[in-house]
C-alpha cells in the first residue's frame, strides 16, 4: 500500500516553517526597527502583536469557512495573500504601513492551521493522527531553529527589509507548490483504492459539510465541558509560546547584551529541543500507548497536565541573569510545552461532530492566538516598567498553572460529541438530552 498521506502531511510541514519564517522576521529584525522608529519597548509589544490582531479574530469565521468551502480553497487564497503581506513589509516606508502589513499577514495565515487540522482529519485514520499532526505542529518549532540564525543572518548582511523580501520569495514558491499539489482523498488520483480504504475505514472524518448554522453550531460547541477545557488549556499555553516566539531573540538581546546574529543562535536552542519533544512525545510517543490499548483519555490528558508542569519552568529563567542558564530553563519549558500543543491541536479531529472539525478548531485556536495580541503587549510594558523580564515570565507561569487546572479537572472524555439536532422548536429539548 503507498503513503500518499504523508506526502499531504509533508506539505503541510513545509507550509508551517514558511508560515513561522514570516512571523519570526519581525522578532529578528526589532532592534533595526527600535533604531530606525526610535520605539520604545511598550511600542515594540505593539509591532510585534499586530500579526494577531487579525489572525486571533479570524480564526472563528475561518473554521466555519473552512467546512463549507473546504481546505483547498480557503488555503489557496491564503497563501497568496500572505506572500503579498510579506512583500508589502519590505517596500514599507514607515511604521504604519509595516503595522498594516503584519495584519494582512494574519489574514492572510488564519486559515491555516484549522485547514491543516482539517486536512488531518480527512487523510489520516485515527491511528495515526497524532504523529501526523505531531510531524507538520513540529515544524513551528524547527522553523525558529532554523530561521532565526538564518534571518538573523540575513538582516545582518541586508538588513531588516532584506529577511522580508527573502520570506515573501519562499512564500510565493510555497503558494504555487500547494496549489499544484493539495487536493481531497475522494478527488485526488494519486491515492490508491487500498490506501483510501485504509483511511476511511480506520475513522477519518468526510468532508462533508456541517448541518445547521454557523452560529448555531458554535453556540453547540460552547455548551461542552469539554471544549472549555482545551480552548483555556490551549490558551494558557499560547500565552508562553507567543511569549517565547515574539520576545525571546529581544530578551536575549537586551537582558543579556548579545548581538542580533548571537541572539539568533541562542534563540534556535529551545526551538531544536521543542522540535524533537514534539515529535518524540507529542506524536510517537502518543499514539504507541493508545495503539497498545491505554485509554486515549488518560493518555493524553496525562501527556498535558506533564507538560504543561514543565512548562513552568520558565519560573527559572525568571531569576537569572546567565545567558546559559536562560536558556537551559527556556528550553525545559519550551520543551514540555511544544508536546501539550500537538496534543491540543489533534483533539478536535476526535472530538468535533460531523462536518465541523474546522469550526471546533477555530474556537480553540481563537483562544490559543488571542494570547499572540495580549502577550507581546503585556510583555513589552512589564519590561518598560520594570526594567526586567522577570515578572513577564512569572506572569506566564501563574497562566500555565491556570491551565494545569483546565486540563485536570474540566477534560472528561475524548468521545466524540453528538451534533446538535437543529429543527424546529424541539432543538433546545434535544440540545439538553445530548448533553
Amino acid at each position: 500500500m503507498k503513503k500518499h498521506r504523508w506526502s499531504i502531511a509533508f506539505l503541510i510541514a513545509i507550509g508551517v516553517i514558511v508560515n513561522y519564517f514570516d512571523r519570526t522576521n519581525m522578532s529578528i529584525a526589532m532592534p533595526l526597527l527600535k533604531k530606525e522608529f526610535n520605539l520604545t519597548p511598550g511600542q515594540m509589544g505593539i509591532f510585534l502583536s499586530a500579526f494577531a490582531w487579525s489572525y486571533a479574530f479570524l480564526q472563528i469565521p475561518v473554521g466555519p469557512l473552512l467546512d463549507k468551502i473546504g481546505v483547498k480553497w480557503v488555503t489557496r487564497i491564503g497563501t497568496m495573500i500572505w506572500t503579498a503581506a510579506c512583500l508589502l513589509t519590505a517596500v514599507a516606508n514607515g511604521w504604519g504601513l509595516i503595522i498594516l502589513s503584519r495584519v494582512l499577514l494574519g489574514v492572510g495565515e488564519a486559515p491555516f492551521f484549522p485547514a491543516a487540522a482539517k486536512a488531518t482529519s480527512h487523510w489520516f485514520p485515527a491511528s495515526e493522527r497524532g504523529k501526523a499532526i505531531a510531524s507538520y505542529d513540529a515544524q513551528s518549532k524547527l522553523s525558529n531553529a532554523i530561521g532565526a540564525p538564518l534571518i538573523a543572518l540575513i538582516v545582518t548582511e541586508w538588513g531588516w527589509r532584506g529577511g522580508f523580501y527573502a520570506t515573501a520569495i519562499l512564500s510565493l514558491i510555497y503558494a504555487l507548490v500547494f496549489w499544484v499539489w493539495y487536493r481531497e482523498p475522494h478527488e485526488d488520483e494519486r491515492l490508491t483504492k487500498d490506501e483510501y480504504n485504509y483511511i476511511t475505514e480506520g475513522g477519518s472524518q468526510s468532508a462533508e459539510a456541517p448541518t445547521g448554522t454557523v452560529m448555531g453550531n458554535i453556540r453547540y460547541l460552547l455548551t461542552k465541558r469539554k471544549v472549555w477545557a482545551v480552548f483555556i488549556g490551549f490558551a494558557a499555553y499560547g500565552y508562553s509560546w507567543f511569549l517565547f516566539l515574539t520576545w525571546l531573540p529581544g530578551y536575549l538581546a537586551t537582558e543579556m547584551g548579545m548581538s542580533i546574529l548571537k541572539s539568533g543562535w541562542y534563540s534556535a536552542i529551545p526551538w531544536v529541543v521543542g522540535t524533537i519533544s514534539e515529535i518524540v512525545i507529542g506524536g510517537w510517543l502518543v499514539d504507541r500507548l493508545v495503539n497498545k490499548g491505554h485509554d486515549s483519555t488518560r493518555v493524553r490528558k496525562t501527556t498535558l497536565i506533564i507538560s504543561m508542569l514543565f512548562g513552568l519552568s520558565i519560573i527559572g529563567a525568571a531569576f537569572t541573569h546567565n545567558a546559559n542558564f536562560a536558556v537551559f530553563w527556556i528550553s525545559l519549558a519550551l520543551g514540555g510545552l511544544v508536546v501539550t500543543s500537538a496534543v491540543a491541536y489533534s483533539i478536535p479531529t476526535f472530538i468535533a461532530p460531523k462536518g465541523t472539525v474546522g469550526t471546533l478548531t477555530g474556537i480553540l485556536t481563537f483562544g490559543n492566538n488571542s494570547m499572540a495580541i495580549v502577550a507581546p503587549i503585556v510583555t513589552g510594558y512589564i519590561v518598560q516598567a520594570t526594567g526586567s523580564f522577570m515578572y513577564a515570565f512569572l506572569v506566564a507561569a501563574a497562566l500555565l498553572v491556570l491551565g494545569i487546572i483546565s486540563y485536570a479537572f474540566l477534560l472528561t472524555d475524548l468521545e466524540q460529541i453528538e451534533p446538535p439536532v437543529q429543527e424546529g422548536p424541539e432543538y433546545v429539548a434535544n440540545k439538553v438530552m445530548i448533553k
